[in-house]
């Protein structure tokens, strides 16, 4: 089918095309941006008049809930939920159940994303047997089928020598390697950011130290093993400062911060507000302001949504009981706009950390609109101000503290492969 999004705004962080035009697409790919092509006659054309036609989004880190979790989601449920924020692409942690150690299981998870029709997923593999910590995966058969970052999810490999042999085994065939910066033992059983609403609520707690050392630790393995790594999910000022001397001294590191992180603190906690119960616990004000700067000087790469549905019961527990995570995926794109609305981004940054930042830490083919990509694009109004609202979610958790919260960025359509995924 030949289609053209005539007439929108259309950004590509990767080119730094930016500008009113026509795009136009045959066969999953974008044949030309402007002018048709001789002889190009669109069997559709969708008008994005007053629309910003952007890559399709990327998303470092959710987790669909299947297999292994079924009750509180599944590939369809949550992946339409991608759909209808604009993301293409999924990136799933290696945390599922049983874990995506095998090529089997990685092949397991594509066939059931193919099934579903709707957005890309990504599995990465996980770096050691079960995620136990102690035997490594068989990386060379993963890599074959296709699996380019590996992570251990957010199971702590406490063996400091096992790291290091992880790292040597995967810089072998060319492997990234996705980092939860968490030291378990200083982890404990915290529950909140050592600080302000720790003292006044009375709850264990988990010291930025938690993050610093675990970030050190790494940060040496990588040093010294050369590996390619990322860190996913940054919450302190401390561990920006780390990574951005690693940059400096020319180390291999990127990193990333989730969405909730760039707007919440350990005041938003209230009084026991388990709906922002997350892991790495929200910090203070100035930490959220160094992950904000850090976005914008470009010392952390991209935005991930660390999705993460959950029934109804389990945000319903005492906060020190309760479960981590907010389902975010839906709110990515609307968050993120939110900053640009504030000064924080300009948009092609924004959008970069989106789209063109986590495709280049995947090494992905996507993540741009050029003649010849594959045409995945999110379409939507950067200026259209909209709510979550409990009963408009798709995805099957509604544990966000974001409910009833003014987002801006409206998505009106999602293309995967030239294909209509969603429209609104």
């Amino acid at each position: 089918m030949n289609l053209t999004l005539k007439g929108g705004r259309v950004l590509d962080p990767a080119s730094g095309h930016d500008g009113i035009a026509d795009v136009h697409v045959t066969d999953r790919h974008v044949v030309a941006i402007g002018d048709a092509p001789p002889g190009f006659l669109a069997d559709e054309t969708f008008d994005a008049g007053g629309l910003v036609v952007a890559p399709g989004l990327i998303d470092m880190q959710a987790r669909l809930r299947e297999p292994g979790e079924d009750h509180t989601g599944s590939m369809e449920t949550e992946l339409t939920a991608a759909v209808r924020g604009g993301v293409t692409t999924v990136c799933v942690p290696p945390d599922t159940y049983p874990p995506i150690d095998t090529p089997a299981m990685a092949n397991m998870i594509r066939q059931r994303v193919d099934a579903a029709g709707l957005a890309r997923v990504f599995p990465i593999a996980a770096l050691t047997v079960a995620l136990e910590g102690e035997r490594l995966t068989d990386m060379g058969s993963l890599h074959q089928v296709g699996c380019t970052v590996l992570s251990n999810g957010d199971r702590a490999i406490e063996n400091t020598l096992v790291v290091r042999r992880a790292f040597q085994y995967a810089s072998t065939f060319d492997l990234t390697v996705l980092l939860s910066a968490a030291d378990p033992w200083l982890v404990g059983n915290g529950c909140i950011h050592e600080g302000e609403m720790a003292t006044r609520l009375g709850l264990p707690v988990i010291p930025e130290a938690a993050e610093t050392v675990s970030v050190a630790r790494d940060l040496a393995l990588i040093e010294t093993t050369g590996i390619r790594a990322h860190f996913g999910c940054l919450s302190s000022a401390r561990a920006v400062a780390m990574v951005a001397d690693a940059q400096r001294r020319g180390l291999p590191v990127t990193a990333g911060v989730t969405a909730h992180h760039l707007h919440l603190t350990e005041v938003d906690v209230g009084v026991f507000n388990t709906q922002c119960k997350v892991m790495p616990p929200l910090r203070s004000h100035a930490d959220r302001d160094a992950l904000r700067r850090g976005l914008a000087d470009g010392v952390i790469a991209s935005i991930c949504s660390d999705h993460q549905a959950h029934g109804r019961d389990a945000k319903l527990a005492p906060f020190s009981e309760a479960a981590s995570g907010i389902a975010g995926i839906e709110s990515l794109l609307g968050l993120t706009i939110n900053l640009v609305r504030d000064g924080i981004l300009d948009l092609s940054t924004a959008l970069a950390s989106l789209t063109t930042n986590p495709a280049r830490i995947l090494g992905i083919d996507r993540g741009t609109i050029a003649v010849g990509a594959i045409a995945d694009m999110c379409v939507f109004d950067p200026d259209s101000p909209w709510s979550l609202r409990e009963t408009g979610l798709t995805s099957r958790g509604s544990n966000t503290p974001f409910l009833d919260t003014e987002l801006h960025g409206r998505v009106k359509a999602t293309l995967v492969a030239g294909e209509f995924v969603y429209r609104a």
